[in-house]
């Protein structure tokens, strides 16, 4: 009857049946793959611009200025044609609906008027293989291979953009150090909106600006404090709309012991004033251990100035450990201090996390402990996951630089854990993805803001993300957070930044060349190998062996290989891996997000005209629902659990949502927190309630709302 049905039905409509039970109670996944084929049939295939050949096509694309001619020159066209044959002879067809839509309203090269489409999917992996290739023919196969099969997607920018001549910048996003000066701050707005114009989101850091009411050029109470920066950075990116695709995006970061924290944290409250209201600026806080334990023991939290400490020690306040020196700084009589209620300060960031589900949070010294490069985290990114050391400008009168530091850039892209998996060969997959993200990171020059240029060609950074988690684990029968499931994330990670760090030794090799500053950091010591090399991170549980049968997996004796080859060799690439919230490139490839759990069996999105559209979560069917319960159903102790497996072995961080059912309370909130802090966590994303209606309706015999 469905067959019939899809002959009568827009692919809208097919989409739709997906959230209604059919006649024996079951999810109508048929529905929606229909939906898909008839998206093809209805829409794609009338508005595709016809070739005759790939040559005509080729030929075309670069003479009208929509192929970078430089790319496809890099290969004799008898190779083109050989890796555009074997595109296509794989037979790609989108799974779910919204992959499809999502890919070819977002994604696809269109004609400039918008109306018909100039690429298959399998075109755009080509260009994308191809570019970040460049020119090595054995490398634009391996990447054909693992972007089409699944097993690696590169982000949104990446995707998007690679290998077309009018285009954006490959990276995702950028990281900015603000000074406490006027240079500094008109300097690094200027440079927001420089990376905004460019489609990146720009994080920026606080911590180092002096607080309201602060001397200026020893003139009491001059200092308007870090409210106004604000406003001025949430305008800038408002502007910065990217010809009117999307706003930019922004968010700021300060250090929790700042005397102007409340002040931070009050401009995201329901009820504030307009003259301080935060409305679409990201905000994150930076929180040492000594905060934790203060409230602890109920004691005093003491702010302080960050103009006074730099005095004192020569030294941004960024570059302080507060939990190392909070005490000195409490005795000393030269820092202007003021104290607040430490569990007050706790109580304050869950009521504004419970209303707005701001701030991020990033554990300082948890992050610091965890890092293998010298120097600094000071900051997080706009998801949380980037977590790099960055260098302090410093600026002549006219903005020009008397010296150069180095901010941040993220170049990102990440594996499908199922098609990895499925793959058996990690190894192979991590690799393609490594080298292809360096190629990211070589093929990105940021001249608009020298000191990101600075950055990313001195670290050669990347951050190779996962994605699928829970679609895996439920389509293998394993229930998220069980012992099973943190088993294999523990297991998954260690072999994924064996692979990953064995990638990097391999192009510093080739390349003749290390990241800078690699001498000093753990990697070059040895000690980063100590945890790898005094016991094995294999498979103890039956479950999780079978699930890893014939696929390789590093012992004690090939970290210590490993280990040896580093310190001998170097590493090309200074981070490897970040694990970012994916979203778009989940959907083209059929994944659940990164590696919490899904937020519903079957997923709404709102899609510009199209209105509502659903998404089933990846490889569910009506016989294995038992293992797709929600983040809310599922709670925070074991996101928790799963992310804390992970991150011990990820250089940098991972986007972690925490989800709680509509009844929890701060005290939920603040519980969390500190579960996250004693088990490692590196960052919290975003908090979000469960909401107890479907924006405020029910929808009788809805999955969405019943399921």
């Amino acid at each position: 009857m469905l067959d019939r049905m899809s002959e009568t039905l827009d692919y809208h409509a097919l989409n739709a049946m997906l959230n209604l039970y059919d006649d024996e109670g079951h999810i109508r996944f048929d529905a929606d793959r229909m939906a898909a084929r008839q998206y093809f049939l209805q829409h794609v295939n009338q508005n595709t611009v016809f070739f005759h050949s790939l040559d005509e096509k080729l030929d075309y694309l670069v003479e009208e200025g929509y192929y970078e001619a430089e790319v496809l020159e890099a290969y004799p066209r008898a190779f083109l044609q050989q890796i555009w044959d074997a595109a296509f002879k794989k037979k790609f067809r989108f799974p779910t609906f919204l992959g499809a839509f999502k890919y070819y309203t977002s994604y696809t090269l269109k004609t400039r008027d918008g109306k018909r489409f100039l690429e298959r999917y399998e075109d755009r992996v080509v260009m994308v293989a191809l570019a970040l290739a460049r020119g090595d023919q054995d490398l634009a196969m391996s990447f054909m291979e693992e972007i089409l099969s699944g097993r690696f997607q590169p982000a949104t920018p990446t995707f998007l953009n690679a290998g077309k001549k009018s285009r954006g910048e490959l990276i995702s996003c950028f990281l900015l150090r603000l000074e406490d000066n006027m240079e500094s701050i008109g300097r690094g707005i200027n440079s927001a909106l420089q990376l905004s114009k460019r489609g990146g989101g720009v994080a920026l850091m606080l911590t180092n600006i002096r607080e309201h009411g602060a001397p200026i050029k020893g003139i009491e109470n001059q200092s308007s404090g870090v409210i106004p920066i604000m406003k001025l950075l949430e305008d800038s990116f408002s502007y910065a709309n990217q010809l009117g695709a999307r706003q930019g995006a922004g968010a700021v970061y300060l250090n929790a012991h700042h005397p102007d924290i409340l002040r931070f944290l009050d401009t995201k409250r329901e009820n504030a004033d307009e003259k301080i209201r935060i409305k679409t600026l990201s905000l994150g806080v930076v929180i040492p251990d000594v905060t934790f334990e203060l409230a602890k023991r109920n004691e005093p939290m003491y702010l302080f100035s960050p103009h006074d400490v730099e005095k004192i020690y020569g030294v941004p306040f960024s570059e302080i450990s507060v939990t190392e020196k909070y005490d000195e700084m409490v005795e000393d009589k030269r820092i202007r201090k003021t104290k607040i209620n430490a569990r007050s300060f706790f109580q304050t960031l869950a009521e504004i996390q419970f209303e707005s589900g701001y701030p991020y949070i990033m554990f300082e010294d948890t992050v610091n402990r965890m890092n293998p490069i010298d120097g600094r985290i000071t900051m997080s990114n706009l998801c949380s996951e980037i977590l790099q050391v960055n260098e302090a400008s410093e600026y002549n009168e006219d903005l020009s630089y008397a010296r150069m530091g180095t901010d941040i850039s993220c170049n990102l892209g990440s594996l499908n854990i199922a098609k990895s998996m499925d793959g058996r060969d990690l190894g192979a997959t991590v690799e393609a993805a490594i080298r292809a993200l360096t190629a990211v990171s070589e093929m990105s020059a940021i001249d608009s803001v020298p000191s990101i240029r600075k950055g990313n060609d001195e670290s050669h950074a990347i951050g190779l993300g996962q994605m699928n988690l829970h679609g895996f684990l439920a389509r293998e029968h394993i229930h998220y957070g069980s012992p099973e499931g943190v088993e294999f994330t523990s297991v998954y990670f260690a072999t994924v930044a064996y692979h990953a760090i064995r990638a990097s030794c391999a192009l510093a090799k080739e390349r003749g060349e290390s990241f800078k500053g690699f001498a000093a950091s753990d990697y070059a010591s040895g000690v980063f190998f100590d945890k790898y090399t005094e016991r094995d991170w294999l498979p103890e549980s039956d479950r999780v062996a079978e699930l890893f049968d014939g696929i390789a997996l590093p012992s004690r004796a090939d970290w210590a290989a490993l280990k040896a080859d580093v310190m001998e060799h170097g590493l090309y690439n200074r981070n490897l891996q970040a694990v970012p919230p994916t979203g778009s490139i989940s959907y083209i490839n059929n994944s659940t997000s990164s590696i919490h759990p899904i937020v519903s069996k079957i997923e709404i999105r709102k899609e510009g005209k199209i209105g509502r559209v659903y998404y089933p979560a990846a490889f569910m069917n009506n016989d294995n629902l038992e293992y797709y319960r929600d983040a809310y159903e599922i709670g925070p102790e074991a996101l928790i659990e799963t992310y804390a497996a992970a991150t011990e072995h990820v250089d940098q961080g991972l986007s972690l949502t925490l989800f709680f059912p509509a009844e929890a309370t701060t005290r939920d909130i603040n519980r969390a927190q500190i579960l996250a802090w004693k088990k490692g966590i590196k960052t919290i994303y975003y908090v979000r309630l469960r909401q107890t209606a479907l924006e405020g309706t029910e929808v009788e015999g809805c999955v969405s709302c019943t399921l």
